[in-house]
């Protein structure tokens, strides 16, 4: 899979822009606060539905414009494809896959598939559960468009349960529609549960290869799924939505004090250990960098088993954030992908034939300029 050409009109700081890719690297350089990443970020769009760096989409459009327009073709399965999304500050954003209207996110969910690695992912390890819950998220749903339904699904059951336990606080009447939305959310829940069990249980074999490679066969890198729902060694739905409700029954007392759910997998967390010592709290800023590379890496290598073949990678100034034995292994490792990086210095990059160069400035991008 590669981008073969972005198209965008009144995005961010950019008016109009029409840039083809190389198949190989490609590289995006520039002054910080130039627009660099803005690039990756539209590309990532068709990945995922949605802003890596914000929820807000008006802030996609460029300022003083009322919208904006972003074309993306690639090539999957060599066959091309096209999407295109139009967000509006005064209507619903629109997209299309190859010109037909779609009506829901999910329907973008498998029609392209990258993945991002951004500074901010550095923090994966040492920041709070909610950062390792939509890493989870973000990677089963673009190989798997059904968790991404039933994501969504349980997040407005969620947000209603919680509705009615502050009103059953108030009301101890309404206490007897509580079984409506715990049905749902257990129907919901579960499917997602075992969606991550199956995901991380082979994602943490493909991750603890690539950890050792790094690490010289010097550490062992093992991931450990915390659900919140104890399911142990459940590996039946029906076993899963047993306890799940054991587990809302036991603490319904509480939850009504508190006026929110306390039990479910918007709960759930993911332990990462090297050579059987969390990371988190023991592990060098060197050690927990080298996990999330692993990660990283071992994300694109899933992908492309389950797929057939590579997702785009999108490095967003990240090799300055990584030593010289990090950024090699990165290197070695992206000749049989289609890679676009963002940088402020190109000079410890090889430049070939094969590479594509872009400088950005203030907005406009100047192929070739090094």
């Amino acid at each position: 899979m590669y981008v073969g050409n972005l198209k965008l009109y009144n995005y961010r700081n950019y008016t109009s822009v029409d840039i083809d890719f190389s198949k190989s690297i490609n590289i995006i350089y520039g002054n910080n606060a130039q627009g660099k990443t803005n690039i990756l970020e539209a590309i990532y769009l068709f990945a995922t539905g949605r802003s890596h760096r914000t929820s807000k989409e008006k802030e996609l459009i460029r300022f003083g414009q009322d919208f904006a327009n972003i074309k993306l073709s690639f090539l999957n399965e060599d066959q091309l494809n096209c999407g295109e999304m139009i967000l509006s500050q005064n209507q619903k954003k629109k997209i299309k896959i190859n010109e037909v209207p779609i009506n829901k996110i999910g329907e973008l969910m498998g029609f392209f598939n990258a993945v991002m690695f951004s500074p901010e992912d550095l923090n994966l390890i040492k920041e709070g559960p909610s950062q390792r819950r939509r890493f989870l998220d973000i990677c089963i749903s673009q190989m798997r468009p059904a968790y991404f339904y039933n994501l969504q699904q349980y997040i407005k059951v969620l947000d209603q349960r919680n509705n009615l336990l502050k009103k059953i606080n108030k009301n101890k009447s309404l206490y007897e529609t509580l079984f409506i939305w715990d049905e749902k959310l257990i129907e919901y829940g579960s499917k997602i549960i075992l969606y991550r069990v199956s995901f991380i249980n082979k994602l943490k074999e493909v991750a603890r290869k690539i950890h050792e490679n790094i690490t010289r066969d010097m550490e062992d890198l093992d991931i450990e799924y915390m659900p919140n729902v104890r399911i142990e060694n459940a590996a039946q739905i029906s076993d899963i939505k047993k306890i799940f409700k054991e587990s809302l029954n036991k603490n319904i007392s509480r939850e009504i004090d508190m006026g929110i759910t306390l039990t479910g997998p918007h709960r759930d967390d993911i332990n990462f250990k090297i050579n059987s010592v969390t990371v988190k709290n023991f592990g060098s800023q060197g050690q927990q960098r080298t996990v999330v590379l692993s990660l990283k890496m071992a994300e694109m290598e899933f992908m492309k088993e389950d797929k057939g073949e590579y997702p785009v990678l999108l490095l967003d100034d990240i090799m300055s954030e990584l030593d010289i034995h990090r950024q090699d292994y990165i290197i070695r490792n992206i000749s049989d992908k289609q890679v676009i990086i963002t940088c402020t210095d190109i000079d410890r990059f090889n430049i070939n034939n094969h590479t594509a160069v872009y400088k950005i400035e203030n907005g406009n991008v100047l192929k070739g300029e090094h």
